[in-house]
């Protein structure tokens, strides 16, 4: 068979979390046993070795389509007709308005319908016009997680048997280590509480503010520390942030995360809707206790590894991280649950699951 995919947020400078899916299964799709061959499409050439063999080859071809606008519904669609695969995936919402080739999208999350003011109008309806539209036509749709089935199933009505949930995998290279180094490196000399992740208003970093604001009555020099590009309508957490003296690192370097982890007294994730939430997985990698949301995948995802919070309650909040500071013993049990929890996650896994949906459609036509 002849497997396409669109590869073009394979070569993000900064990749957040759709950029890490889509390169992460492409490598675990083409890690698999011979058998189909690959067509990837691109943007701009990606780095040597980026996807983990050799192209061209007998089985990886990566084709450039260089159109600067309208790159999925005019460029993807024109190569797609030329080259004839048998089936295409779009590892993120959006299918071609015309699309000549059976197709399979993954829809990660519907959060600009649950929390409209998060997001900025224009990439709002464009996001619910290209949802609904790739909804429709899609032979298949791969969801997260079954937080996100439910709510495809509801606001577009698709039926559920068009809707296979295959969680993403964890990155295996995160563990605990030493901190020593990675804290010198950012100048954390103090007790600190982590959140990692795009600043944006989803992510709920306001309440996080005024949470740990409250904390500090009893623990003065417990600092919190946000790890993460600024995001659309950041403005008003980076106002918050500066009043209240909480350390924004921005982007920080891929080594970097497994000793940020590995250092915080705890992880904060009080984020108000996720399709998925990869940093849970990535603090319980590295053996950091979690206090998360309980809402939308992420009581799905982080499994009896977190404490669970109402996230639009800054007192609950404050109380579930004040529960773990307090506990050494719950902290044990936090870590030890979530070293269980990430064993259900792997990229080999997902890619097997996925790979068996695109053969499924292309073998139908």
């Amino acid at each position: 068979m002849h497997l396409a995919i669109d590869a073009s947020r394979t070569t993000a400078a900064q990749r957040t979390g759709t950029e890490r899916y889509a390169l992460s299964m492409i490598r675990a799709l083409l890690a698999q046993e011979a058998g189909h061959t690959y067509t990837l499409y691109l943007r701009e050439a990606p780095p040597v070795g980026l996807f983990g063999l050799p192209h061209p080859s007998n089985r990886l071809r990566v084709r450039i389509v260089g159109l600067p606008r309208l790159w999925t519904h005019v460029g993807l669609a024109r190569a797609l007709a030329q080259d004839k695969p048998d089936v295409i995936w779009v590892p993120a919402h959006t299918l071609p308005l015309i699309c000549p080739t059976p197709g399979v999208v993954t829809v990660h999350d519907l959060g600009y319908r649950f929390y409209p003011q998060a997001h900025p109008a224009r990439q709002r309806r464009y996001l619910e016009w290209s949802t609904r539209h790739s909804a429709g036509i899609a032979r298949r749709i791969l969801a997260d997680s079954q937080a996100t089935r439910h709510d495809l199933a509801k606001t577009y009505r698709v039926p559920g048997p068009r809707i296979e949930v295959v969680h993403p995998g964890r990155d295996e290279s995160l563990q605990r280590v030493e901190a020593g180094p990675v804290r010198e490196r950012h100048g954390l000399r103090r007790p600190y509480l982590l959140h990692v992740g795009t600043l944006q208003p989803r992510k709920n970093l306001v309440r996080l503010i005024e949470a740990h604001a409250r904390l500090r009555v009893r623990w003065p020099d417990l600092e919190l520390v946000l790890a993460g590009a600024p995001g659309w309508l950041s403005d008003p957490i980076l106002q918050a942030a500066r009043a209240e003296g909480v350390r924004v690192l921005g982007a920080v370097p891929d080594d970097d995360l497994s000793g940020l982890y590995s250092g915080a007294e705890a992880f904060v994730f009080p984020s108000l809707y996720e399709g998925f939430g990869f940093p849970v997985l990535e603090a319980q990698s590295c053996g950091t206790p979690v206090i998360c949301s309980r809402t939308s995948s992420l009581p799905e995802v982080a499994g009896e590894g977190a404490v669970q919070i109402d996230p639009e309650d800054v007192s609950h909040l404050a109380d579930g991280i004040e529960a773990v500071l307090g506990s050494p013993e719950l902290q044990r049990r936090l870590v030890e649950a979530g070293y269980d929890n990430i064993q259900r996650f792997s990229w080999e896994a997902s890619a097997k699951r996925a790979r068996a949906v695109l053969e499924a459609v292309a073998q139908r036509g």
